[in-house]
């Protein structure tokens, strides 16, 4: 969130853009300002955020299952109900805000992501042309419907019959699921195991919806964020046996 807030913090008003302020201590009084407001709007928009995914992706699941168990279900049926309302709320959200034409560039920004880093995993020079040929899809993308089986496992050996109790449990496991997710998405990502494979092919599908096919500026642009980062020609001199040149520090007043 930090990250986004200060980024939108580049997209001035035009008419803003055009206001001169009268003195340098009203300019700072303004930015002191700014900050404290967009600070204050970064955490409420943040805690708003847990509130409804909580409330959307955890009770309302729980309390559908709780009807089904009322109806006369097992306790493993339950939990298996569970997790499949919650992937179902999961899929109808992804799907309401892909229609939105901001999150549609955020999602081929996505896309040019996980293509540069296929492009440079499987030893190809980082280069736009390059990058668009390569795969949007890759197995360490957190977008993954390992969480939801996870909670399949560890909600169906949980087995209490206080609902208040049940609730707290499943606020308290949300760190421990997603640790273990994310420990088995980091093995996917270094094995090519089949059953490995097999467990990453939901994710792999899930990310057909949050990736997009990007165009060659956004390439561009994720080529860039890459190379601010890693230094891909060292990986590919060590990995691949090519010979590039060290990579050189730009000094400060050179341009990005």
């Amino acid at each position: 969130m930090s990250s986004l807030m200060y980024s939108a913090s580049f997209y001035e008003d035009e008419e803003e853009e055009k206001k001169k302020l009268a003195t340098k201590e009203e300019e700072e009084q303004q930015k002191a300002k700014k900050e404290k407001t967009d600070r204050l709007m970064m955490y409420g928009t943040v805690t708003f955020s847990v509130v409804i995914a909580v409330v959307l992706f955890l009770m309302v699941p729980y309390f559908l299952s709780e009807l089904l168990h009322k109806a006369g279900a097992g306790t493993t049926l339950t939990a298996v109900a569970e997790a499949f309302a919650r992937v179902a709320l999961f899929l109808g959200y992804l799907a309401a805000i892909s229609r939105m034409e901001d999150i549609q560039r955020v999602f081929m920004y996505h896309g040019a992501e996980h293509k540069c880093i296929n492009c440079v995993e499987h030893g190809l020079e980082l280069n736009v042309e390059n990058v668009l040929k390569s795969s949007r899809e890759h197995k360490r993308c957190g977008t993954s419907f390992l969480m939801y089986v996870i909670s399949i496992i560890f909600f169906m050996f949980i087995r209490v019959d206080s609902p208040v109790l049940k609730i707290v449990i499943r606020l308290l496991l949300i760190p421990v699921i997603a640790g273990v997710s994310y420990e088995i998405i980091r093995l996917a990502g270094k094995s090519d195991n089949k059953l490995v494979n097999l467990i990453s092919k939901p994710g792999l599908m899930l990310q057909h919806l949050t990736t997009r096919e990007p165009d060659a500026e956004m390439a561009e642009v994720a080529i860039a964020a890459v190379e601010a980062v890693f230094d891909w020609r060292a990986y590919l001199n060590e990995n691949f046996g090519y010979t590039y040149p060290a990579k050189t520090e730009k000094k400060e007043h050179e341009e990005p």
